[in-house]
């Protein structure tokens, strides 16, 4: 259930904090107070789109929270399957919106929209007058009926599909298999090329990788001996090198050295320096000894990188993708060299996937039908209790080609009046109806595992003896749901196990809204003013009290 809802500087709400409680709560107030913002932000913490005019404009930061307390098990399963910690069985969806980005988290972690929508679908399921024209098309019609059917129909629309996939690809095979001699010829000719370029280089799996090794060891050993030779050139090379031209210094200073305490000085320093340049020359020559670097290894080992990038440019970015292409190319080969044979086979493969398929199908569609059957009574019933008089409700099935949700297509009719024939829902439901009519199918399939289901002004278009056939109807459904209804109807808000009232307000020459929970004497209050209007009279209190006092006695 959602048990919190935290909004901050959305339209006109600058800050509020809700606690919903289970069963129905119900939102109310005036036009305009703000109710739709409610509505709004929720579908934003779901992962809808950031609509401008959501945003406050004085605001930096928007900020929507919902926090969900969920106790099935298996829907726990789902959001940890997707890679979300769930801690105490919280679930905690936010999204903050800040110079227009907007970043999604659940439990605190950022997670992209789509993460977003997945969860949120296993935890609310939001009904308002969108969902409402959605009952239009007959896509959606089958939808339902295969969540009814679910049960019946088992893991055979898994199968189905998984068939139509395979059906699918022979058929594709099948339309690209048609080539002459000539075409046969080219591809046979061209193929056999690339299998002996592939096998002439007799490649093993890994190889690439211990070539590359190496070649990274020669190529860094080549350059530090490089830089060893050049060294030695300087320091102990022919002509004028290091050596030389200490030793010839030295030589200069030793004959004049006695003459001199600062030359002498200076010649005991070059001595040193000559000392020292003797060791470096023999580490060096050490050095040189010690570490050999074969051409002839480094060149072989180049060059056969350079070959095995040149398939890996032609056939795979690995030596086992090159490997596995070729063998696809063997397999080619033989086709082509025995095509008659080939033909007849994938011929005998298509028909009997075709057998398959038609045999899933058929299946599927018996279960679709039986079912069918089922709902249409359901759902009659449940429109009989939202005081459709005398209504009659049936699926007309057609059939199509072969799809991976199989062969059906289906499509609700209704007549609401007597005598009238079953027609497309789309031709004879107006506005209220079809709210009705969507209340009545979401009561049949309530039996789902969504905790939080939220109607959005459900009851438009509807007053009376409707009304509260409505109301009962949602607190029917508040047994084992938690309903959050946005009404401008007392008979539904009568019926409210929390009521909350949405009103707006000037504060420091800004319009605000706030939401707050109400007590039973406050809910009366509100109930009169749905009631009566303007003026609420001892007369209007009296019935508000009364029509609350009737919606206890039916919980």
């Amino acid at each position: 259930m959602l048990q919190n809802l935290h909004l901050k500087n959305l339209a006109l709400i600058d800050e509020t904090e809700v606690e919903f409680n289970d069963g129905l709560n119900i939102l109310s107030g005036e036009t305009g107070a703000g109710k739709s913002i409610i509505i709004g932000s929720i579908n934003l913490a779901l992962g809808e789109k950031v609509s401008k005019e959501l945003l406050r404009d004085n605001g930096e930061t928007a900020l929507v929270e919902l926090v969900f307390f969920v106790e099935n098990p298996a829907v726990l399963d789902e959001i940890r399957a997707m890679d979300i910690e769930v801690e105490d069985e919280t679930v905690i969806l936010s999204r903050k919106i800040t110079s227009g980005r907007a970043v999604a988290r659940i439990n605190g972690e950022a997670v992209s929209v789509s993460k977003m929508k997945a969860v949120a679908s296993l935890l609310i399921d939001i009904h308002g007058q969108h969902e409402h024209q959605s009952l239009l098309s007959p896509k959606k019609h089958l939808e339902l009926l295969d969540e009814f059917a679910k049960e019946s129909l088992g893991n055979k629309k898994e199968k189905l599909r998984a068939c139509f996939q395979e059906y699918r690809k022979l058929h594709e095979e099948w339309e690209n298999s048609r080539m002459d001699t000539g075409e046969r010829a080219k591809e046979l000719s061209f193929l056999e090329y690339e299998v002996k370029e592939i096998g002439e280089a007799q490649l093993t799996p890994g190889e690439d990788e211990e070539l590359e090794k190496r070649f990274r060891r020669f190529l860094n050993g080549k350059k530090i001996m490089d830089a060893v030779e050049i060294a030695d050139a300087a320091i102990c090379g022919e002509g004028e090198s290091a050596s030389g031209l200490v030793g010839r210094a030295l030589r200069e200073l030793t004959a004049v050295a006695s003459a001199d305490e600062r030359v002498e000085e200076m010649q005991k320093q070059l001595m040193d320096i000559d000392a020292l340049l003797g060791d470096f020359v023999h580490e060096l020559g050490a050095y040189r000894a010690s570490e050999e670097f074969d051409d002839e290894t480094y060149y072989e080992t180049e060059k056969r990188l350079d070959t095995i990038n040149h398939l890996k440019s032609k056939y795979g970015n690995t030596i086992s993708e090159i490997l596995d292409a070729c063998e696809e190319k063997t397999k080619r080969i033989a086709v082509l060299n025995d095509y008659d044979e080939y033909l007849n086979k994938l011929s005998a493969n298509l028909k009997e996937k075709e057998k398959q398929l038609e045999k899933l199908c058929a299946e599927v569609s018996d279960i679709r039908k039986k079912e069918s059957r089922k709902l249409a009574d359901a759902v009659a019933a449940a429109l009989a209790d939202l005081n459709f008089l005398d209504v009659s409700f049936s699926m007309d099935f057609r059939q199509t080609d072969f799809t991976a949700n199989g062969t059906d297509e289906m499509e609700f009719l209704i007549s609401t009046n007597p005598g009238e024939p079953l027609k497309p829902l789309a031709k004879i439901a107006s506005g209220g109806e079809l709210s009705r009519i969507a209340l009545a199918v979401k009561t049949v399939m309530a039996a789902d595992s969504i905790g939080t289901l939220i109607f959005d002004e459900i009851d438009s278009g509807i007053s009376g003896r409707t009304a509260q056939m409505v109301s009962e109807k949602m607190n029917f459904l508040a047994k084992d749901h938690q309903i959050i209804s946005i009404t401008h109807l007392p008979q539904i808000a009568a019926m409210a196990d929390a009521h909350f009232l949405i009103e707006k307000s000037v504060e420091k020459q800004s319009t605000v809204s706030r939401i707050h929970r109400l007590d039973e004497e406050e809910s009366v209050r509100e109930l009169a003013r749905m009631l009566g209007g303007v003026e609420i009279t001892d007369t209007v209190l009296m019935s508000a009290r009364e029509m609350k006092t009737m919606a206890h006695m039916k919980k």
